[in-house]
């Protein structure tokens, strides 16, 4: 255990990370409206804004938040007032995305080889599925103790808190899942967007079923639902918002395309003719079904991808954006260098260890020569 601590001291020593500079017009975090994004309040853990990757809101306490950073899992538990880095000693590096059970008493979060666990008490890891980790998103089910999880590669759905995963994702009929949403309001019912198509099912993930007939034309990008009517599914392409009003209904153009096309979707929030899309360019809103669309708040980052929108489900007013400089596909490729950089250091280490311990084995074994030769003199 010395020798590990000792080699890594040395391997940090040795290999130091260059500290990021700090852009005050390029910064991520995390912000909060109360009026359905008609203004926003920075909330923001730290001294510097961190990389928001991913928000988790307690159903039971809607106060109770667990944000996702690039930096590491923070907790607030007074509405975003006050945060704390959660168990620094345990989970290290960026947090890829985070969930609260049904009931809010336990939580799961992904870190960028493990899953962590928390009933209450302490973090515990969890062993994430082959091939899933780091996990793209978490997602509650409708009992305690389900989760989905939308891995680097496979949807996977485990109904004891992550303890054992069950592959649900294989009838997709692609390896990657883009986003998945689930309905608080009605059990079981999942949807999934996979290559630009929108999948359904209503039996937990167990089965799909592709709604083909009720394709845009366009690839999907994100979808959302407005909680006062869960039945009709949301989407966005190309910039445009779809609606379908119940399940193998044909889609149909709502308002008018935002005026950034090019901005690809990340998420959408829906509460009556209130509009709200977060995008690689920024959060748009519309106050009145997509007639008309208002640019990026001033008190938003301005050149950032928003990569977090998520909703209070007691109050649709209440919503959460998150932005990040980098993002998934890059973070992942950035952790993947670092490790592999710490353990060709780690490795360099070692052998320099290993040459000193062997050194100090032939200045001992001198030693012991030398003081059998003093004894026979003697």
């Amino acid at each position: 255990m010395h020798r590990a601590l000792i080699a890594l001291a040395a391997a940090l020593i040795l290999f130091p990370r260059q500290a990021p500079g700090h852009d005050p017009d390029t910064v991520g975090g995390l912000f909060r409206t109360y009026d359905a994004g008609a203004t926003w309040t920075s909330i923001n853990p730290g001294i510097f804004p961190s990389g928001a990757l991913a928000l988790a809101v307690n159903p039971r306490d809607p106060n109770h938040l667990l944000l996702a950073t690039d930096s590491g899992l923070w907790r607030s538990r007074n509405g975003g007032r006050d945060w704390d880095l959660e168990a620094p000693e345990t989970l290290t590096g960026p947090a890829f995305a985070a969930a609260f059970d049904a009931d809010g008493r336990r939580a799961l979060v992904a870190g960028t080889s493990t899953l962590f666990h928390d009933d209450g008490n302490r973090w515990r890891p969890r062993r994430a599925p082959a091939g899933a980790s780091p996990a793209r998103a978490l997602a509650a089910g409708a009992a305690p103790g389900c989760i989905y999880l939308v891995g680097r590669a496979g949807l996977y759905r485990s109904d004891d808190g992550g303890e054992s995963w069950t592959n649900v994702g294989r009838a997709l009929q692609a390896d990657r899942v883009d986003a998945l949403l689930t309905l608080s309001g009605r059990p079981d019912h999942v949807h999934a967007v996979v290559a630009g198509s929108v999948w359904s099912s209503n039996d937990g993930a167990r089965t799909w079923q592709r709604r083909s007939s009720a394709n845009p034309g366009k690839a999907v990008e994100a979808i959302g639902v407005d909680p006062a009517a869960p039945i009709a599914l949301w989407a966005v392409a190309a910039g445009q918002v779809y609606r379908s009003d119940q399940p193998g209904a044909e889609w149909r153009a709502v308002g008018k395309p935002i005026d950034e096309t090019s901005a690809l979707a990340r998420a959408m929030a829906i509460g009556g003719k209130v509009i709200v899309i977060a995008t690689d360019r920024g959060v748009f809103r519309s106050a009145d079904g997509g007639e008309r669309w208002e640019p990026p708040r001033e008190s938003l980052p301005a050149h950032v991808a928003a990569r977090v929108l998520v909703g209070d489900a007691r109050n649709p007013a209440t919503l959460y954006a998150g932005f990040a400089l980098t993002g998934y596909e890059e973070l992942q490729q950035q952790v993947r260098r670092e490790t592999a950089s710490w353990r060709s250091g780690l490795g360099s280490v070692g052998e320099f260890g290993l040459v000193v311990l062997i050194a100090l084995g032939v200045v001992a074994a001198a030693a012991r020569h030398l003081g059998k030769l003093r004894a026979k003199v003697r």
